[in-house]
């Protein structure tokens, strides 16, 4: 009886996706619970990254630049630690560690944040900060990883965009959850619903790692059981010594500096504009509500049909494209409406299209290379570039450049970055026509 209702109910959300994607029979039940668990980690992320933005507004912008230090050392320490367990454990075992993990760490922050005060308070917001900035990119790093294990090439261009917009759900939904409870619950009820939410995500890699046995080729579903193997510093080795996985290390460096930029800015407008502090938190909220819908919107009309249509290359020039236009506005125009649009639109091409495609790249590598150097480049290289964008932020401040100086700085970086991303989508199609298998 259980089983004909599930396969009822495969069989009529196949028809119903059908409508929307180019999605196979054998592919729904692995797309749903990689749509879930994407959804879960994304609000789970998304109720407390207001909270770590206000607390970083509220310790004095002049200290963010530490506080990206702070984060790039944290990823230090980090990544030989997950090397470890990814040399040792199968894909499920070390993801559910990681994200378990992450939630004792978040039950710790909860009891810090509330039960002190003073300069013990404000360095636990400190550290929350770092810890939240380590968190997020170890989390979805390690999910569109596994992504890229489950899913084929061809599924991946097929199936990448409507997995993303499982996550922009999941953020709308964080987003929403902290405008509307902060100033009634404060900070607390939000982080428990965070830690419930990464563990639906737990539950969710489980029931993904397996169903998917079935889903790619044989030799590719009994490694999938396996311990990937490996060195713990082989995730940097493979990433310094590839030309492929260098440059992808490229573009993400560019794209994070460039975010910096824009960060910065963002941070000064709201240290003005907002006195509260439940109202700064409120006010990031509505700010990653309107990039999410937005996100969503693009993701459900255009995400698959702009890379069936334009193909990985062109279709990694879009944001550069974008950047390098609106930091030549924003030049011209340091204004608020145009920082705004700027912003807004940036994150979410980013996070609708340019996102699903640049894990895209990675479908056509070996298994290790998809855990450790997907793991060393989303996590350490990312916030080098941060570090980068911060520190040159500050500099060109103390130079005098101002918001114009810094857009018109920004245009060339962006060009650069619009170059590598057309040079990366060539090379990842030579190599899925050589490598149909990965």
């Amino acid at each position: 009886m259980n089983e004909k209702s599930s396969g009822t109910s495969g069989r009529l959300l196949y028809r119903l996706l059908r409508h929307v994607i180019d999605v196979r029979p054998d592919e729904v039940a692995a797309l749903a619970w990689a749509w879930l668990y994407f959804f879960a980690v994304l609000s789970a992320y998304y109720v407390i990254r207001p909270i770590r933005d206000e607390i970083g507004v509220a310790g004095g912008i002049e200290n963010l630049p530490w506080l990206f230090t702070g984060t790039l050392i944290g990823m230090i320490v980090a990544n030989p630690a997950f090397a470890a367990l990814v040399a040792r454990l199968s894909p499920a075992r070390f993801i559910s560690i990681t994200y378990r993990f992450f939630i004792s760490n978040l039950l710790l922050f909860l009891v810090l944040l509330q039960t002190t005060s003073g300069s013990v308070n404000l360095w636990s917001g400190r550290a929350f900060y770092v810890w939240c900035a380590v968190f997020n990119l170890f989390v979805v790093s390690v999910f569109w990883a596994f992504m890229v294990d489950v899913f084929s090439n061809q599924q991946g261009r097929r199936l990448f965009g409507f997995i993303a917009a499982g996550g922009t759900l999941g953020g709308i939904l964080g987003s929403t959850l902290t405008s509307t409870l902060v100033r009634h619950t404060g900070r607390s009820v939000l982080m428990l619903f965070s830690m419930l939410l990464l563990e639906v995500a737990v539950f969710s890699v489980c029931r993904l790692a397996r169903i998917a046995k079935g889903l790619r080729e044989r030799h590719a579903a009994a490694a999938e059981e396996r311990a990937i193997g490996g060195g713990v510093l082989s995730g940097l080795t493979h990433a310094v010594k590839s030309p492929y996985l260098l440059n992808i290390g490229l573009y993400m460096l560019l794209y994070t500096i460039l975010s910096t930029f824009l960060y910065f800015q963002q941070a000064t407008i709201a240290k003005h504009a907002f006195a509260d502090r439940l109202s700064r938190t409120a006010f990031f909220a509505d700010i990653d509500l309107a990039v999410n819908t937005l996100t969503l919107a693009i993701q459900l009309l255009f995400t698959g049909r702009i890379l069936k249509k334009l193909g990985v290359a062109i279709t990694l020039t879009l944001l550069p494209a974008l950047s390098a236009t609106g930091f030549f506005l924003l030049g011209l125009a340091p204004v608020l409406w145009v920082f705004v649009v700027l912003q807004v639109s940036r994150r979410a091409l980013n996070f609708a299209v340019t996102r699903p495609t640049r894990e895209v790249l990675f479908t056509v590598l070996p298994r290790e290379d998809k855990y450790k150097a997907k793991s060393f480049i989303d996590t350490f290289v990312y916030r080098t570039g941060d570090q980068l964008g911060a520190w040159s932020s500050g500099l060109m401040i103390w130079l005098g450049l101002g918001v114009a100086g810094i857009g018109f700085a920004a245009v060339p970086i962006s060009l650069l970055w619009l170059l590598n991303g057309f040079w990366l989508g060539r090379k990842q199609e030579k190599l899925a026509v050589a490598t149909p298998d990965q």
